[in-house]
C-alpha cells in the first residue's frame, strides 16, 4: 500500500474559501497542525509503547499532526507536560498494546454483560433494585475501555460518537467508528486511514464547489 501524501496539504488549502460547506469544517476550516518530525515520531511511539500504522504514520509526517479531517477534524498527535497524546479526546487511550477484539468477540463480551442486567421485577422494591443496578452499571465503563483497547480515537463525530484508529491486533491500521452513544458497539468504516481520509478529501471537494 503507497502512503505517499503528496498534494494533500494543496487540496486541503484550496477548500479553506468553502469552510462551512462541508460537515464539521466549520471547526476545522480545513487548516493543519505542522506535520511532525521523524525524531518527534520516534518518541512518541517510544512513550505510547506502540508502532504506528503506516499510513497514519506517514500523515503525521508529511501532511499534518491533526486537524482538517472526516465530521470534526482530526485530534492533534502532539507533546505536553504529561508526554504525548492526542489532546482534546473526551474518551483517552486505554491500553494501545492490547489487541483490538474481534467485532464476534466484542459482541459476545456485551451479550454476556446485558443478560446480567438486574430487573426491577426481581427485586421486593424500587431500592433494592437499584442498589444492585448501579454496580452492573458502572461495570459498562470498564467494558467499553476493553472494547476500545488496541485503538485510538483520532476524531470526534459528534452526538458522541467518534472514529478510532486501530494500533494493535489483526485488525491494525483499519479506522472504526461507536455507537456506543446510542448503544450500539463498534463498526469499520475503512480498512486503512489512507483510504478512509482520501474517500473524505474527495466527497469533501464535491460537496463544498460541486465539482464532479
Amino acid at each position: 500500500m503507497t502512503t505517499n501524501w503528496t498534494g494533500v496539504r494543496a487540496r486541503l488549502a484550496a477548500l479553506r474559501p468553502y469552510s462551512g460547506r462541508v460537515f464539521g469544517s466549520g471547526r476545522h476550516r480545513f487548516t493543519l497542525a505542522d506535520p511532525l518530525t521523524e525524531s518527534q515520531l520516534a518518541e512518541a511511539e517510544h512513550q505510547l509503547g506502540i508502532t504506528l500504522p503506516a499510513g497514519y504514520r506517514t500523515f503525521l509526517a508529511e501532511v499534518g499532526a491533526g486537524g482538517a479531517g472526516p465530521y470534526y477534524g482530526l485530534f492533534p498527535l502532539a507533546d505536553s507536560p504529561d508526554g504525548w497524546g492526542w489532546p482534546g479526546q473526551y474518551d483517552g487511550p486505554g491500553d494501545l498494546a492490547a489487541e483490538f477484539l474481534s467485532e464476534a468477540e466484542r459482541a459476545r463480551l456485551d451479550a454476556e454483560f446485558t443478560a446480567r442486567e438486574p430487573r426491577e421485577e426481581d427485586f421486593p422494591d424500587p431500592d433494592a433494585h437499584l442498589a444492585a443496578f448501579r454496580p452492573w452499571n458502572e461495570e459498562w465503563e470498564v467494558l467499553r475501555r476493553r472494547m476500545t483497547a488496541g485503538s485510538v480515537q483520532i476524531g470526534e463525530q459528534g452526538c458522541g460518537y467518534s472514529s478510532w484508529l486501530v494500533v494493535s491486533g489483526p485488525h491494525r491500521g483499519s479506522v472504526w467508528d461507536d455507537s456506543f452513544a446510542a448503544d450500539g458497539l463498534m463498526s469499520q468504516l475503512a480498512p486503512d486511514f489512507r483510504t478512509w481520509y482520501l474517500g473524505w478529501l474527495a466527497r469533501a471537494e464535491v460537496d463544498s464547489r460541486g465539482r464532479r
